[in-house]
């Protein structure tokens, strides 16, 4: 199995990552990333996109790969929904109409996150609705993945400063939070691994929840 991931700088795409280079079946691994990762790895290759937006550069690179993980993201703390919308509805649909036009059938991923509504009050929620909606209709293995709370494996980390704060400081509730509400609570190997599982042969739903990613 080949992969293409978006976002393997950010802290679910790092975990994503991972599980990709050590999974024996993965043969090979296409990093689309504004900036190096840092990983040296044989079945990893990097290609640089400067405009999410706009795969056109590369597209010739996106060829014979069997499966797309788009982890690319951002908070939408002190966005507006118009920035908001390009990164997190422009960008990922930029690619699955990429990736669709070579292979349909391939499978692609979508991060999303726990209370997405097409209906809800709050901007971001309604936002990632849409990109859920959009990228299971472009592609009939298509999955949208809805973690709560992610916690870091391994040497991941965030690359949002206050990100990195939080989890530092609750991380000693994490325990606490796995008991009381282990529906709500996953980390990043665990979603990569789930991930791998949706590439493999797939969940029952197309929207797969923290729950279903253990």
């Amino acid at each position: 199995m080949r992969v293409i991931v978006f976002g393997a700088t950010g802290m679910v795409g790092q975990g994503v990552l991972r599980e990709c280079l050590i999974a024996p079946d993965v043969t090979g691994v296409l990093v689309v990333t504004r900036t190096p990762t840092g990983v040296r790895h044989p079945r990893l290759r990097e290609v640089t996109l400067a405009d999410f937006a706009d795969l056109t550069p590369i597209e010739g690179e996106l060829t014979g790969y069997d499966a797309c993980f788009y982890c690319l993201g951002v908070s939408s703390v002190g966005m507006d929904e118009a920035a908001y919308t390009r990164v997190s509805y422009d960008y990922p649909m930029a690619a699955a109409h990429a990736l669709a036009r070579i292979d349909p059938e391939m499978t692609f991923v979508y991060v999303s996150g726990e209370g997405t509504d097409a209906d809800s009050r709050l901007m971001w929620s309604r936002v990632k609705a849409r990109t859920e909606r959009e990228v299971m209709e472009l592609f009939r293995n298509g999955f949208a993945f809805r973690p709560g709370f992610i916690q870091p494996m391994h040497g991941v980390r965030s690359k949002t400063g206050w990100y990195n704060a939080v989890y530092t400081a609750i991380a000693p509730l994490v325990p606490v939070l796995r008991r009381i509400a282990p529906r709500y609570v996953t980390t990043t190997d665990a979603v990569g691994r789930a991930m791998l599982r949706a590439a493999r042969g797939g969940f029952e739903s197309r929207v797969v929840t923290t729950a279903d990613m253990r």
